[in-house]
């Protein structure tokens, strides 16, 4: 084993002059004694004519015979006695050509198995004089060898679990669909659900033994053809060699079965799930790069997340197309958001004591050119994927904002409900773009509510109370919506200055089929707004019996398709009228 490398020539001149050969002989004698690295010189033939000390001792200190040899001792031929191998032999015609003066220097790098274990030597040589003698040093380099090898290796595995990383496991995928007359491939995309809560909540170091756990245990379930590798964070690839779709889905299965155990982390037990995903490249295909089945595998993994984790998905077109439509999505709203194609429905607001409409919801649609009307469903997710859904919220409430301002000059006075993302909460701009919107359109901030879902506000409860505080202080009411669909605290919601609390519709829907419980449910809600200081607001109110319902549970407000639907800002005012000339009030309240 040798490698080729740079390293300077050392030219040392014994031809006759000056004192005749026994001279130079005592002089180059000397010269090469001096040299603390084993070293020879020997003629073009290869015949050793000296040898200083160091090379006798580095006999005795690798304890290997085959370099107790000395002057008259042909240099080649212990070369060869150490390996015949084709290394060698190409180090012995560089070291005659040297000596031919067809070239100025060898210098390499070789490895020499000895009683030490394997020792690197750098090989030096240059001429001597013109008849063709060469000078042959041989400097242990074993220390910077190993420095080398380690640090490559560390370059080409995670750290942590000493796996293959993403840049050797591209190195070993591209290597496998290379290979001549291999069979088919697949490699599998793992992700541990639930990975993320115990890092949060445990902290770094168990999660950091969480994933040597993890490590250890995919690499004990493979086969031995098998290489388990770690891309980062809990995401794991396994390259699976001669294996089709249907061995990679047993490999699968076998690793998902892993997961049955608990894994014991300290004094705590933790149980987990996987989502795998399975991308698999027929023995024909020499088209497919490691890139490719990498990307189809993380995309067949989140599909298996998508349809409820703990779950195993193979790689379909049809995703990597869903994909690209999302990315087209993305730069066309971006787009869409600047040129006008982006339009407001309003669902009305029903106040429960009065039977007035005196609010709406504005709800963003986009009036895309191709593809019609798409509901909000349809884009947000991918806004909020893409850093989208902050310039869109703005846009939303700067066209909110000014059409209120616009209904109450028509002698209309409506308070509007915008919703805002968690996104947005989270870049401190809220407040700010919240006043621009109502400066620009000459709103009053009575007018303005904002929505932000009891999610979102549980994941930062503090800054939420600081910003809600300024909004509110200003006149902007705050509404928490979707209450009763999460899970947060109720001193988390206790310490939001918020004043409208707005049941999530499951609570109304339940009305239908468990009554006394939904009932039960929705008193509990309304009393605890009442308690805090806040109204509620039932939305998702379908049916006369749902609106009658939450309205004898005490509901402020309420919306849903059975009061009215969203509607352009346009058909507000026919809706409205129409609803003046019904005389539509609400049902008396029941007794007894």
């Amino acid at each position: 084993m040798s490698r080729t490398v740079a390293g300077p020539q050392l030219p040392l001149d014994v031809s006759h002059r000056d004192g005749g050969d026994r001279e130079n002989a005592d002089l180059v004698a000397g010269v090469l004694d001096a040299l603390p690295s084993p070293t020879v010189l020997i003629d073009a033939d290869g015949t050793m004519l000296l040898v200083n000390s160091a090379w006798a001792a580095a006999a005795d200190l690798l304890g290997d015979d085959r370099l107790r040899v000395g002057v008259g001792a042909n240099y080649y031929s212990v070369i060869l006695s150490l390996s015949a191998g084709a290394a060698n032999h190409e180090r012995i015609a560089a070291l005659r050509e040297l000596a031919e003066g067809r070239r100025e220097a060898v210098s390499v790098d070789y490895a020499l198995t000895t009683a030490l274990g394997l020792r690197w030597f750098h090989l030096q040589a240059s001429r001597a004089d013109r008849s063709g003698r060469v000078v042959v040093t041989h400097t242990d380099v074993t220390s910077r060898v190993e420095a080398e090898q380690a640090s490559a290796w560390q370059a080409r595995h995670d750290h942590l679990t000493d796996l293959p990383n993403r840049v050797h496991l591209h190195e070993l995928i591209d290597a496998e669909l290379r290979r001549r007359d291999r069979g088919a491939m697949s490699v599998l995309f793992l992700d541990a659900d639930g990975f993320k809560d115990v890092n949060d909540t445990l902290g770094h170091d168990v999660g950091d033994a969480l994933l040597r756990e993890l490590a250890s245990r995919l690499s004990s379930c493979t086969r031995a053809e098998d290489t388990v590798g770690r891309l980062g964070g809990d995401e794991f690839v396994v390259l699976c060699r001669n294996c089709d779709v249907g061995g990679a889905l047993r490999l699968a299965e076998r690793f998902q079965r892993t997961f049955d155990e608990p894994f014991v982390l300290g004094d705590r037990r933790t149980q987990l799930t996987v989502s795998i995903g399975v991308a698999t490249a027929a023995a024909d295909d020499d088209e497919t790069r490691s890139t490719d089945l990498v990307r189809d595998a993380d995309l067949a993994m989140y599909a298996a997340k998508g349809a409820g984790r703990n779950r195993v998905r193979v790689f379909h077109p049809d995703l990597r197309w869903a994909v690209e439509q999302k990315v087209l999505v993305a730069g066309e709203l971006h787009e869409a958001i600047d040129s006008g194609q982006l339009v407001l429905h309003y669902q009305p607001i029903q106040h429960l004591l009065t039977g007035e409409v005196s609010g709406v919801e504005a709800l963003v649609r986009w009036q895309h050119p191709e593809r019609g009307l798409l509901m909000p469903g349809d884009f947000i997710p991918i806004a909020e994927q893409n850093g989208l859904v902050v310039p869109l919220t703005r846009w939303v409430l700067q066209e909110a904002t000014r059409q209120t301002a616009a209904w109450e000059r028509d002698g209309v006075p409506m308070v509007t409900a915008v919703n805002i993302s968690a996104a947005h909460f989270g870049t401190g701009t809220l407040v700010a773009d919240v006043h621009d919107a109502l400066d620009a359109s000459g709103l009053a901030p009575e007018r303005l509510v904002l929505e932000l879902t009891e999610t979102s506000v549980a994941e930062d409860p503090v800054r939420a109370a600081a910003q809600f505080a300024r909004l509110r202080v200003s006149g902007v009411e705050v509404s928490i919506d979707d209450f009763g669909s999460g899970f947060s605290s109720l001193s988390q919601l206790v310490s939001i200055p918020a004043g409208i609390l707005k049941l999530d519709r499951s609570l109304v829907a339940g009305t239908e089929t468990r009554r006394s419980e939904s009932a039960a449910a929705i008193a509990a809600v309304v009393g605890l707004a009442t308690a805090c200081g806040m109204r509620s607001l039932a939305e998702g109110v379908e049916t006369a019996d749902q609106l009658t319902l939450v309205r004898e549970l005490g509901c402020t407000f309420a919306q849903g398709h059975h009061i009215a639907r969203p509607m352009p800002a346009a058909d507000l005012l026919t809706f409205l009228e129409g609803r003046r000339l019904t005389g539509r009030r609400p049902a008396r309240r029941r007794t007894g």
